[in-house]
């Protein structure tokens, strides 16, 4: 399972792109999506896995399964609004950040703390006092970003 997280409102042509592009390789590589389950990039990267017979996770931030977009196989409703930021990134093995706003921040703030490494697309750079912090992996495309996600996810599992 690979989480990927992103902006749920999102206006950008080419963000959405990349997230469709990046669930298409997840899916033709075998690996379940999780996302948050909503709309923008989390909507993208469900319909692209969707369009390759993929597998997809939507972790809600209410109670109702009906705002899961509609590419989301399995809906976990948990009412705890951006709380459910942590179960979206420790669900995956990996994360891949595409874009995003400060839920998407968080959300690389939670995996990075508890060490699940995060992959990051055109999302937020990061400093600690003053300095750049090189924690999370750059990728430049959508197909290396899942790539190295699946590398570092089998790494944390001990498989080859």
């Amino acid at each position: 399972m690979i989480s990927v997280i992103g902006a749920g409102e999102t206006f950008s042509a080419t963000l959405i792109r990349a997230a469709e592009e990046v669930g298409r390789e997840l899916a033709e590589r075998g690996a379940i999506v999780v996302c948050g389950g909503l709309k923008g990039v989390m909507e993208a990267v469900c319909k692209g896995a969707k369009a390759k017979g993929g597998v997809t996770i939507g972790i809600l931030p209410d109670n109702d399964p009906l705002t899961a977009n509609p590419w989301v196989d399995y809906a976990i409703c948990t009412g705890m609004g951006y709380a459910r930021n942590a179960i979206v990134v420790k669900s995956g093995r990996a994360v891949i950040a595409i874009g995003g706003a400060f839920g998407t921040l968080s959300e690389i703030g939670h995996a990075l703390g508890d060490g699940i490494p995060v992959v990051a697309l055109n999302t937020w750079s990061l400093t600690r006092n003053g300095e750049h912090d090189d924690s999370m992996t750059k990728a430049s495309n959508p197909r290396e970003a899942v790539e190295k996600a699946i590398k570092l996810a089998k790494q944390r599992m001990g498989i080859r």
